[in-house]
This record gives C-alpha cells, sequence and structure tokens, in this order.
C-alpha cells in the first residue's frame, strides 16, 4: 500500500535542554526550509514552563508560528499539541484566528488538556479541573469562530452579547486535532474534535486507540470517516540500524518522557537505513494513519533532507 495520500509533517525544535537555548531566528529560517522541502506541515510543541533541574527553555507556540506564517505561503502550522487550559479562551480564540488570517487559511490546531501539575500551578489554573476545561474552552472558542455573536456565562467567562471578528480562513473552522491517550480524550476527539494527534505510538497501540476514536464518533452520530488522524514518531536514519541505535536511545531517554498511564513509548522511534526506515513507516502507513509527523534525532539538518528526499518519496511512491 503507497503513501501517496499520508500527508507528512515535521517537527520544530522550539524547546531544548538546558543549558542550550532555542534560537529564535534559526527557528523561522527552519519553517521557511521546510517548506521549501516540501513538507505538508511543521509542528510546535508547547509549554509555558518546563522542567526545573534540568529545565527545557522554550519559544512560545504561537508566536513561533506566527513568524513562520510571515516568512512562508503554503506549508501548514500546527501545534502538537497546545496545551488549552492553561489559556484563556477568549484571547485564544482571537490569537488562533489571527494566525489563521495571516497565514492565509494554513493552521492546525494539536491540543490537549496537559499533564505538567507544577506548569498548571504556576499559571494559577486548578490542574484537577483540566478536563473540565478543555471541554468548555473548545466550545467558547468554537462559538466564537462560527457565532455572529455569543450569548452565555461559561463560569468566570461572562459572554454578554460577545462579537468576534474578523472569523477565522478556514470554515467553519481551523482543524482541531484532540490530543492524548485515555479513554476520555479519545472520546473527546471523537466526539468534539476533527481528528486525533498522537505521541510515540507503535502501529499496534496507534490502531488499537485510533479504533475507540472511530467507535466514539459514530456513537455521537458523527462520520468517522471525515476525521484525521496524526502520530508523531521519532526517526534517525544511518548506513546501518547498528549506528544509529545509541545515539538515538540516548536522545530518547534524556530529552523527552513518556507518560505512564499511555502506551506512547521509545520503541516507536524508526531507525536503520533508509531501507529499514522505509519498512518501518511503511507499516505505520498500513494503519491507515492520515499524516505522520518526523521528529528527526535532535533535529539534524542531514536528517531531515534525508527525510524529505530520500524517505517522503519512497512512502509516496514516486
Amino acid at each position: 500500500m503507497a503513501g501517496k495520500d499520508v500527508k507528512f509533517g515535521i517537527a520544530m525544535r522550539n524547546f531544548t535542554a538546558y543549558p542550550q537555548l532555542p534560537d529564535a531566528g534559526a527557528l523561522i529560517d527552519y519553517g521557511v526550509k521546510m517548506e521549501e522541502l516540501g513538507f505538508e506541515s511543521v509542528w510546535v510543541w508547547d509549554h509555558i514552563l518546563l522542567g526545573v533541574d534540568p529545565h527545557f527553555p522554550i519559544i512560545e507556540s504561537l508566536t513561533l508560528l506566527t513568524a513562520v506564517a510571515a516568512r512562508t505561503e503554503k506549508i501548514k502550522l500546527g501545534t502538537g499539541v497546545l496545551v488549552l487550559p492553561l489559556r484563556n479562551p477568549l484571547v485564544l480564540a482571537k490569537q488562533l484566528s489571527s494566525i489563521d488570517l495571516i497565514s492565509g487559511g494554513r493552521l492546525l490546531v494539536g491540543m490537549a488538556s496537559g499533564w505538567y501539575k507544577r506548569e498548571f500551578d504556576a499559571v494559577g489554573v486548578p490542574f484537577e479541573k483540566r478536563g473540565n476545561l478543555m471541554d468548555q474552552n473548545i466550545e467558547i472558542i468554537t462559538r466564537l469562530w462560527t457565532e455572529d455573536m455569543v450569548r452565555a456565562e461559561y463560569g468566570q467567562y461572562n459572554l454578554r452579547n460577545s462579537v468576534m471578528y474578523p472569523k477565522p480562513v478556514q470554515k467553519p473552522r481551523p482543524p482541531i486535532l484532540i490530543g492524548g491517550y485515555v479513554d476520555r480524550v479519545l472520546k473527546r476527539a471523537g466526539e468534539k474534535g476533527d481528528g486525533w494527534l498522537t505521541y510515540f505510538y507503535t502501529p499496534e497501540s496507534f490502531t488499537k486507540s485510533w479504533a475507540k476514536v472511530l467507535r466514539f464518533a459514530e456513537d455521537a452520530g458523527r462520520d468517522p470517516s471525515a476525521l484525521e488522524s496524526t502520530n508523531q514518531l521519532p526517526i534517525m536514519v544511518g548506513s546501518s540500524r547498528a549506528e544509529v541505535e545509541g545515539p538515538m536511545n540516548e536522545w530518547l531517554n534524556t530529552e523527552w518522557d513518556y507518560a505512564d498511564w499511555s502506551d506512547s513509548t521509545a520503541n516507536s522511534a524508526i531507525m536503520g537505513t533508509a531501507d529499514e526506515c522505509v519498512e518501518q513507516l511503511q507499516a505505520h502507513i498500513d494503519t491507515g494513519v492520515n499524516r505522520l509527523i518526523f521528529v528527526p534525532y535532535k533535529y539534524e539538518m542531514e536528517q531531515v533532507e534525508i527525510l524529505a528526499k530520500e524517505i517522503v518519496p519512497r512512502l509516496k511512491g514516486l
């Protein structure tokens, strides 16, 4: 089965491990380069605070996407994923709508309820209410984007004849992909989102959870075929698997976290020769996934160019 209908995006390194700091100018140039290389989309990570010792410096996701939007013309711009409950939903609706306008309708909004309690405490948002806040904020944002005037009260948010214009370019709204692992999240994706976005899942784990999303959508009276699935995968291409396995595993176990309550795992990593990587990625394509987002080893440009020039064309059958 060819991957001609699968979309291939790439992640951006807007967070680093201290003492290294992300370079804003270099990241914007990276976004431009990803468009030149033909990737369908470029994705930023999202946190306000991350880690203590070591901590992970991070450039704010929406600010960075806005800058990339201004320098590009075709590549889609994604959040993978935005921690929705941390943000005021009215302000966020305006920010996201503006990015969609600036980009000419290229925004993809991956969003999740979050996992890092210290971050919630610092921002002043109750961590234990994050799921309810997630549902509430999706509704507020969607209504502001799609209704001429919103009259409603949501807790502290008194939307008294609230009018938000201009609306996003994309109709009825920019795509919302729900990120997360547990059944409540999968249900949210099926019932309220435009799809599901996951992180470091093997083909087997992806298939199991995606089937749940589709079932939840069908139970809610929605068309499951209208939903879109996305999986983020780490990858390193080399002259042999033996050559890349050591450095790749070290990177995956020092800069990345894997939730104990999920199927997210370093074992999802795509590693080896170009032939081996194509074979491993084909197993993902065979699940029916709609989009794969590459997380290249340390975001090295050599790795990125191999993906663009050797791996993606073969997956598309070009």
